[in-house]
Order: C-alpha cells, then structure tokens, then sequence
C-alpha cells in the first residue's frame, strides 16, 4: 500500500459524516455497532501502516546521519593523508608523499560521494517526514471520530430505552383508556339505580294501596253518618 494511498484512506474515514449515514440507516444503533467494528479495524490497519512509514523514514535517517558521519570521517582521513604527505615530501621522500596524496585523493572521493547521497536522501526524508505528520493528524482525527461514533452509539441507545418507556406507558394509558375499570363501577351503580328506584316503586305503591284503605274507611264513615242523619229525620 502506497503513502498516498494510505494517507488518502486516513483523510476520507476522517471525514466521514455520521449523521448522514445515521439518516439512511434502518436500524440506526446496529449501524453505528458495525461502524464502531469497521472503524475499529480500519484504524488498527491504518496504525500499522503509518507504523511502518514512521520506520522506514527512521531508516533513511538513520542511512543519512551516517552519511554525514562518513563523510565527515572521510574528510578527517584525507587532511590526514594530506599533512602527512607533506610531511614525508619536506622529508625528501617524494614518493611516499604521493602515495598518501593518492590516499588523500581516495578518502576525498569516498567524502565527495557520502555528500551526494546524503543531499540526495535529503529531499526524500522531508517528503516523507511531511507524509508521516499528516498521516499522524489523520489518525488522530480517525480516533476523535471512533469516539464520536461511540458517544452518538450510547446517545442513540439511551434515547432509543427512554422512547420505548415512553411508549410502554403510553400503551397502558391507551388500555386503560379503551377498558377503563371505572365503566364496570358505572355499569354496578347503574344496576343499584334501578334497584332502588324498583324499591322506591313497591314503596310508593304500597303507600297508594294504604291511602285506598283509609279512604275506604273514610266512605264507610260517611255513609254511618248518612243512616244516622236519617234515622234522625224519622224519628
């Protein structure tokens, strides 16, 4: 896998917008678990692989620190080489003088070339240095997301308790309101009602049978003081 493509993976999960996935989703909670599962996975890959871009850019440091070391070593050895070729020639000795003129010659060609490879890595260790750092902002921002997912996946768990205790009670309403027990009291003291209401009958009706008697009575009086009247006017 290529810097750019991981460093492009990084950038896209980063942005993903989780309210828009939220809106298209059926079941929004199991959508969010297999999010947090795939983010998960997706972080680990990501992880091991800025982890072995972090290593090779130390490699190509480390190759780089040691060009430098050589050539400064490099350079050592020819002043050397050089000084002592001066030093045998002001001796006379002509020809072992060149000789370490030569060997001057070669640590300076050793010199020249561990300068151009470590110019030559230069360029490559910033770029990949650069590379390194946002690959590290990405997956910061990967986790901050991963945690944003989990927060918005508890949210929508606790939101999803309270709405079905809401609904729970609202269906009990619903049933107490379609068979209240009330309209069985009602039903009771409706046929108490008419009980007393036939009681209040056979009272009422017993009065009126009562008053026919005394009014019997009071005729058959009248009719006594009728006789005797006319017994009266006879005699």
């Amino acid at each position: 896998m290529s810097k750019q493509t991981i460093l492009g993976r990084v950038t896209q999960l980063a942005k993903a917008n989780i309210n828009a996935l939220l809106d298209q989703a059926e079941d929004p909670q199991k959508m969010l678990d297999q999010l947090i599962r795939d983010y998960s996975g997706n972080i680990t890959e990501a992880e091991e692989a800025v982890a072995a871009t972090i290593g090779n850019l130390r490699l190509m440091e480390q190759d780089h620190q040691e060009d430098v070391e050589a050539a400064k070593e490099w350079g050592g050895k020819a002043l050397a080489a050089s000084r002592k070729a001066d030093e045998l020639r002001s001796g006379g000795q002509a020809a072992e003088a060149d000789r370490f003129d030569n060997l001057a010659k070669v640590a300076l060609g050793r010199q020249l070339q561990s300068e151009k490879e470590a110019r030559t890595a230069e360029p490559t260790i910033a770029a990949q240095t650069e590379v390194v750092s946002k690959l590290r902002t990405g997956l910061d921002q990967m986790k901050s997301k991963l945690g944003e997912l989990r927060a918005k996946r508890d949210e929508l768990v606790a939101r999803a308790k309270s709405a079905q205790a809401q609904n729970t009670m609202m269906d009990a309403v619903k049933n107490i309101d379609v068979l209240d027990p009330t309209s069985e009291l009602s039903r009771f003291e409706d046929k108490v009602r008419r009980e007393e209401a036939r009681a209040m009958g056979k009272q009422e009706l017993a009065a009126s049978s009562l008053d026919a008697q005394f009014e019997q009575l009071d005729a058959l009086g009248d009719s006594a003081e009728i006789e005797a009247r006319l017994a009266a006017l006879k005699g």
